[in-house]
């Protein structure tokens, strides 16, 4: 099973806001304001991403310190800060390299890129590096409104038939405000185990209520034929 792809969800070049190295401070600023977005991509004259200037980039020139020549003591992160400070065009204030995925990627990838870059907002390139759209935190967190039923497609279909080779017919699976609940009797615990993993990982997915019984305890513990146990179940040792 394979989570949606950047492709599907991305907003397209040709409606992405961008700004190129020689844009002004005050034209970024406005154009920030007016689509209210939180960064835009600068590309180069064959549409190459080279950087992304923020607001966290833009905001340095409130903040910067008296304008003097860097010191090594002042540290490579602050002297940066504050040649973004003394910034007036796009070249002096983006982050380079630009933290981007291909169309590709799927969104978990981007959604660890955002988290671990700390962005709210990523470019999307070819092989090339040129700009093929953007992808925002909006974007990923539009997947959580997927509709109940479409999520439950997904679980019968793509997750049991297609994936786990297991008949849809043999599970009661229910979804309301994309929690997910798994009813019915497996094989092995870990299968019953397998299906909520596989589950929980759908996109759209909130939670998983995993209800599913299984005949045979396969990790370890000896049980009886015939007796079922539920995956939450607890049970005292040697019972």
């Amino acid at each position: 099973m394979r989570h949606r792809l950047i492709l599907n969800i991305m907003t397209p070049a040709k409606d992405v806001v961008v700004v190129h190295a020689g844009t002004p401070f005050k034209e970024i600023a406005r154009r920030l304001a007016e689509r209210r977005i939180s960064a835009v991509p600068v590309v180069d004259e064959q549409t190459r991403v080279v950087g992304v200037v923020s607001e966290a980039d833009l905001l340095h020139k409130e903040s910067r310190l008296e304008p003097q020549r860097p010191s090594v003591f002042a540290g490579r992160q602050g002297a940066r800060a504050q040649e973004k400070g003394d910034a007036v065009t796009a070249e002096g204030l983006m982050t380079s390299p630009a933290v981007t995925v291909g169309p590709g990627d799927d969104v978990v990838r981007a959604a660890r890129l955002m988290a671990d870059h700390k962005v709210k907002r990523l470019p999307v390139v070819d092989k090339h590096g040129r700009l093929l759209g953007i992808v925002s935190r909006a974007d990923l967190l539009g997947l959580f409104t997927r509709p109940d039923a479409e999520i439950r497609s997904e679980v019968l279909d793509g997750v049991l038939l297609r994936t786990l080779w297991i008949d849809p017919r043999e599970m009661d699976v229910s979804v309301a405000d994309g929690v997910v609940r798994l009813r019915g009797t497996v094989e092995t615990r870990s299968v019953a185990e397998l299906v909520g993993k596989m589950v929980r990982h759908t996109d759209g997915v909130v939670d998983v209520v995993n209800e599913l019984a299984w005949v045979r305890d396969d990790s370890g513990d000896k049980v009886p034929a015939g007796r079922l146990h539920g995956v939450f179940e607890h049970r005292r040792p040697g019972t």
